[in-house]
């Protein structure tokens, strides 16, 4: 038996932190006839969540379009909750988009009632963060605050602080992604989230290995106290993404 999130965030009927981790495909379209293409591609495949990453999206300064096709996503997706994304270029995003521009976007989002979930990286600085937040509360959004090291995987401390900063920051979930260079990077992202888990922070946690060598804790990430893993439908948006069918047949074996 896994441990559970202290706290747990339910959205939809999907238990973040529960018995179970949760599985969530990305949507990474450019435009939105290839993502509602895409959506209807992947939802016979029953993920547990969808991650519109509209930092792919061509129009993605463009409110109004934006906001078009959410709403006919959201139609296509029925109840299956969407974390909407736009994530700042220095930590993986497809284009460089002012603050004030993703901050708008973002409201929009919140605003229309269809982005059940929104990440924001904790990059962005508490001003920004703060205006999220308050945007979230008021919509009963829920919030993931995340960071990402596509370059290296810091010291165990270091990933322990950042999800106990998401906590602090008031987020509903913390996430945290990392590169590892070796299996020992793979080893000290399982320890900090188990050390998490089983101390201070007390919301549910997303904590990845990326690429080949951290593919492992996309599937047993789970029993270390992450609790929601990402995996390819019919496309990836980071790398060591496993495809939905082969993540749960291996996750069967793990999560009874």
């Amino acid at each position: 038996m896994r441990l559970e999130s202290k706290k747990k965030v339910t959205v939809n009927g999907k238990v973040f932190g529960g018995s179970k981790p949760l599985i969530c495909l990305p949507l990474v379209a450019r435009d939105e006839t290839t993502l509602l293409q895409q959506a209807k591609a992947i939802l016979p495949l029953t993920p547990d969540l969808l991650e519109w990453r509209i930092d792919r999206f061509d129009s993605v300064e463009n409110i109004d379009t934006c906001m078009q096709a959410l709403n006919a996503l959201k139609k296509r997706m029925g109840t299956i909750p969407l974390i909407f994304t736009c994530r700042v270029d220095r930590e993986g995003g497809c284009k460089k988009i002012s603050p004030q521009k993703r901050l708008a976007l973002l409201n929009a989002a919140i605003g229309s009632g269809e982005a059940e979930i929104v990440d924001v990286e904790l990059c962005n600085g508490p001003e920004f963060i703060e205006a999220v937040k308050t945007a979230c509360q008021k919509g009963g959004t829920k919030l993931i605050l995340s960071h990402h090291n596509f370059a290296a995987t810091p010291d165990e401390k270091a990933i322990h602080d950042q999800l106990l900063l998401a906590q602090d920051m008031g987020a509903d979930i913390a996430k945290i992604a990392v590169m590892p260079n070796d299996y020992d990077d793979v080893l000290t992202l399982m320890s900090a989230t188990l050390k998490a888990r089983t101390g201070v922070v007390k919301i549910p946690i997303i904590a990845m290995s990326m690429g080949a060598e951290g593919g492992v804790t996309r599937v047993a990430g789970g029993l270390f106290g992450s609790d929601l893993t990402f995996a390819i439908g019919e496309a990836s948006s980071a790398p060591g993404q496993i495809p939905i069918a082969e993540l749960r047949q291996a996750m069967a074996v793990l999560y009874k």
